[in-house]
């Protein structure tokens, strides 16, 4: 498995940057990564935070 040079709590907050109104441009150049990065990791964790909540609630919660 390949190492990454950035943990995940760095890149939750670098997104958090990118939320905040940071611009792209200037969080790649600040951390030493490709825009292309910034991309990637936005939709990775943007898919994983929509899997968590599912949108679905719990069964014993719906009501016949």
């Amino acid at each position: 498995m390949k190492n990454t040079r950035f943990t995940e709590v760095q890149i939750m907050g670098v997104l958090r940057q990118v939320e905040g109104g940071v611009p792209a441009a200037e969080l790649c150049r600040e951390h030493g990564m490709s825009s292309t990065t910034l991309y990637k990791w936005r939709a990775k964790y943007r898919q994983r935070d929509e899997g968590d909540s599912g949108g679905e609630s719990p069964p014993e919660a719906h009501v016949c």
